[in-house]
């Protein structure tokens, strides 16, 4: 059975949210012509998809004149489980209604039963033959229940985990499933950083006739103690210079090429505008001839598991020492996911995550214990898995501030999920105050030190302690996710009027 990939052109990149930067079809209106496809992420059910994602709209409404390419993270090419059969054929219904000429993404562990690692950060497979056998097992049980092809792009990977070159693994995986690929070059920078290699080392034997698209995005490099570099794909930030160079030494060389994307997420619309006018240049072509791609045979049901998925995890997030292979290529990609893991957090517990996990070794303690893991294991979400371990500290020293914090972000969630107003019994105000300000405060200083001073948090403990026991009229809502809490000004003024009447 043979595919046919159509030519596809520059694109942009979308997560489907209004409150997220660039907007591509927004942008595309302001310069026509500055890109030619929108690829985005969304759950793979479309009905799921249209209730969550709020550009869903804007992007049914313009799919025949801009086309688009379903990039979806919640597809698991890893991991210790398969995906359902429910799930991919609601991923197929999806990538049909859309048009979506393949499916892509990397070859990573996403989600545990529908419960993302925290950020979305996976954990890719080792580069071992046990690792390879898995992607391989996944790759065959996807593509299988798809009517459009499945493009495999390479992880990124920090932490090295395996002999084999990311390239060599990633060739085999081609091999062996017959599937396209989409070659990342900032995935790429982070696995040669990692093996110690230059950034083209490997290429010169990887089949770029299999690579029919290819990803640029925004990251940052840092360093380590032995100079050791550490690439973060963070969208967010600028693309480095060395990757438009190696793009620029590549896209001739890439005869099945059929899209080109800037992942741009959290730019600027001018900003993004200035870099796909920069790929744009290198890339200029806006047409092509549609690619035949022969469907290879599924093979005979292999084993899962074979690279110990949950080992990986349990490392990862510290459940287990760090005595790996790479030990520090793990200390930063644990430190990577920490930072991760504490911003999700924040969005949920904003005065609690600061008093009761502030530190990295209190971070660490939520991470490595089994609320956390338990909470993927049984597909339940991160915030009551917190809430559970808080539960827990604060039973086994009870403290004013932990108490008080932990209760009143709980019932500020309950509050934003119904009426969005409330009255709490103690005042809360300065405690939210103090929290944004140390935060402010520890950060800058952070700048000029290189360390923060988590010892600092002792006064927002002071603070949530001393909060006077009396009524709190407060106003608490969902903001683009996170929990918004803010005194409610108007409900106060009623209060004080009623109480002047009597």
């Amino acid at each position: 059975m043979s595919f046919h990939l159509p030519f596809r052109g520059l694109g942009l990149s979308s997560n489907l949210s209004v409150h997220d930067v660039p907007q591509p079809w927004a942008l595309l209106e302001a310069c026509p012509g500055l890109f030619d496809v929108v690829e985005y992420s969304a759950p793979l059910d479309i009905a799921q998809a249209r209730r969550e994602a709020s550009l869903f709209p804007v992007l049914w409404e313009a799919r025949e004149r801009v086309p688009v390419l379903f990039h979806p993270v919640h597809l698991n090419l890893y991991g210790p489980e398969l995906e359902r059969t429910e799930a991919l054929a609601a991923l197929d219904a999806h990538a049909r209604a859309v048009n979506s000429s393949w499916v892509g993404n990397d070859v990573g562990w996403w989600h545990q039963r529908g419960q993302p690692l925290p950020g979305y950060l996976y954990l890719p497979p080792p580069l071992t033959a046990e690792g390879l056998a898995d992607a391989v097992a996944h790759a065959h049980h996807v593509q299988s229940h798809l009517s459009v092809p499945l493009v495999l792009e390479n992880p990124v990977a920090v932490w090295r985990r395996g002999s084999m070159h990311v390239l060599d693994f990633m060739a085999e995986l081609h091999q062996r499933t017959g599937c396209p690929l989409l070659l990342d070059v900032g995935h790429l920078l982070s696995a040669q950083l990692a093996a110690g290699l230059s950034l083209a080392q490997g290429l010169d034997d990887f089949p770029l006739a299999a690579v029919v698209e290819v990803h640029i995005a925004g990251g940052v490099v840092t360093r380590g103690e032995t100079g050791r570099g550490f690439y973060a794909d963070d969208h967010t930030q600028p693309v480095r210079e060395e990757l438009f160079a190696l793009l620029a030494a590549l896209l001739p060389k890439l005869s099945s090429l059929r899209a080109l994307v800037f992942e741009g997420d959290g730019h600027p619309a001018d900003i993004a505008a200035r870099t796909l006018r920069r790929l744009r240049a290198l890339w200029p072509v806006r047409s092509g001839a549609v690619l035949s791609w022969r469907r290879a045979a599924p093979p005979s049901p292999t084993c899962l598991g074979a690279s110990a998925p949950w080992t990986l995890f349990d490392a990862a997030y510290g459940q287990s020492p760090v005595t790996a292979e790479d030990r520090e290529g793990l200390a930063a990609d644990r430190s990577f996911r920490l930072a991760v893991l504490a911003d999700a957090l924040d969005q949920h517990w904003p005065l609690s995550r600061l008093v009761l996990a502030g530190t990295r070794e209190r971070l660490e303690a939520f991470a490595s214990s089994p609320q956390f893991r338990s909470h993927f294991e049984q597909g339940t979400p991160l915030a009551p898995a917190f809430g559970a371990w808080g539960r827990g500290v604060v039973r086994a020293c009870p403290e004013p501030a932990g108490l008080g914090a932990l209760a009143f972000d709980t019932w500020a969630q309950q509050v934003a999920g119904g009426s969005g107003r409330g009255t709490f019994p103690v005042d809360l105000a300065e405690a939210l105050f103090a929290a944004r300000a140390l935060r402010r405060h520890l950060g800058t200083r952070a700048w000029a030190t290189g360390v923060v001073e988590t010892s600092g948090l002792e006064g927002l403990a002071q603070v949530v302690a001393r909060a006077p026991a009396e009524p709190w009229a407060v106003h608490a809502v969902w903001e683009a996710g996170r929990l918004g809490v803010h005194s409610d000004v108007r409900n106060m003024e009623a209060e004080a009027e009623n109480g002047d009447a009597g």
